[in-house]
């Protein structure tokens, strides 16, 4: 099964470099051979759910540690056609 996932971290801190917390869950998930989608109001993933749901819980641990107050996080099948 794929999952997609999609989640902001918060206090957001304006422009210029992304926040800690940010940047922490975005390497959690590069880590754990994910790509995420990074920008400035929230990550977005997809993959098999036997990387995805393993990748979210580092996600939630590090922002947490590195001051994230608020994680949203909404988690869906993704029912996307794969090529070929």
């Amino acid at each position: 099964m794929r999952l997609r996932a999609e989640f902001t971290t918060e206090p957001f801190e304006g422009e210029g470099e992304p926040p800690a917390h940010a940047a922490v869950a975005r390497d959690a998930l590069r880590e754990s051979g994910l790509e995420p989608d990074f920008g400035p109001l929230g990550t977005a993933i997809s993959g098999d759910r036997e990387a995805v749901l393993p990748a979210l819980s580092a996600v939630l641990e590090r922002a947490l540690e590195a001051g994230a107050d608020r994680i949203t996080m909404q988690v869906s099948v993704d029912d996307t056609p794969l090529d070929g």
